[in-house]
């Protein structure tokens, strides 16, 4: 059955261009569009579209209030709309983490130009958020530093010496991500993070989970020592994996070529790890679309890394960690409130 669609963006221009590139898929059916929110109340009602497609910025209503609303009285899955600016990277995390399943880019006036591309995109995370798990993203609660919280205990002895951790996602990762970030001790071993996710957003992403987190975490630079305490989130567009430097690690940032048709892949990190740290490392699959890392992660488990993956029912998509324990990467499978406690058991022992 086709995945019925409602289109919600102030310009007619827009509307037009969206119905026009999800229809061309036999799959999707665009059941409706709404110039507002408001108008948008209404056609849910009576339209009961699958997916919403719903722009950030709109007269009368903003979209991340229509969202928190929606989500609240009706909860739909919803990709929101954005433009990749850093106030939109910055508007679009907080879409994520009040609900919405996923985001793609405003399409702009040049996108004839890879119009094939865009709406390959967008058709494929359509399609993804009518199967997402809206019950993972209803019951997210990152574990902050807020009053009253008490952080996560110090790791014990020196067991950890050397250990890295390697954590790869993409839809519905930056709040699974958080999550797992904020529960682990500031003397953590060094933590990389691969996530599908564009330029002008990986900063915005880096900085709000600091924000969360124990750890110090920010986007990795090219040859910067990789050291415990800190978390390295891979740059929108390149590509992060770990290297030897003198007795340590340094992080690799590069724009080779998309593997698995992703810049950064989660591959591309695994791989590097399971080469460079072998039997140090643990690596961490969580919550996404696709199989970008299932073969890294095998490599590291082959290497005598240890391998996590979050389980179905926790994940928003588990196409990522469900492809990873099919090809028998994994050693254990864990709830997303249980993927820290794990990896701090991996490397205390």
């Amino acid at each position: 059955m086709a995945v019925k669609v409602l289109i919600v963006d102030d310009s007619a221009l827009i509307r037009k261009l969206l119905t026009q590139i999800l229809s061309s898929d036999p799959d999707i059916d665009v059941v409706g569009t709404a110039p507002d929110p408001y108008v948008a109340r209404d056609k849910i009602k009576t339209l009961n579209p699958d997916v919403v497609t719903l722009d950030i910025e709109m007269p009368r209503m903003d979209g991340l209030t229509f969202l928190s609303n929606l989500m609240r009285l009706r909860p739909t899955p919803v990709v929101m709309i954005s433009t990749l600016t850093q106030k939109g990277a910055k508007t679009s995390l907080e879409a994520l983490h009040i609900g919405a399943v996923d985001y793609v880019s405003k399409p702009q006036t040049d996108v004839i130009n890879n119009l094939e591309e865009y709406a390959e995109e967008i058709t494929a995370k359509v399609k993804t958020a009518a199967a997402a798990n809206l019950a993972a993203l209803t019951r997210h609660e990152v574990q902050s530093r807020r009053a009253g919280a008490a952080p996560p205990k110090p790791l014990r002895g020196g067991s950890a010496a050397g250990r890295v951790i390697a954590i790869g996602a993409s839809t519905g990762g930056t709040e699974a991500i958080a999550a797992v970030l904020a529960a682990l001790p500031e003397d953590c071993p060094p933590v990389l993070v691969a996530q599908h996710i564009p330029e002008m957003f990986s900063r915005s992403f880096s900085e709000r989970v600091d924000r969360l987190s124990p750890l110090r975490v920010r986007e990795a630079a090219d040859g910067e020592p990789v050291e415990p305490g800190n978390a390295y989130v891979a740059p929108g567009n390149y590509h992060l994996s770990i290297a030897r430097a003198g007795s340590g690690y340094a992080c690799v940032v590069s724009q080779g070529e998309r593997v698995n048709r992703h810049r950064p892949s989660v591959d591309v990190l695994f791989e590097s790890v399971a080469k460079t740290v072998a039997g140090k490392g643990v690596g961490v699959m969580l919550t996404g679309m696709g199989s970008d890392g299932a073969r890294g992660l095998k490599a590291m488990r082959e290497a005598g890394a240890r391998t996590i993956a979050q389980d179905k029912a926790t994940s928003v998509v588990w196409g990522m960690p469900g492809s990873a324990v099919e090809a028998g990467a994994v050693d254990k499978v864990v709830p997303l409130q249980s993927v820290a406690s794990e990896i701090i058991a991996c490397v205390t022992v």
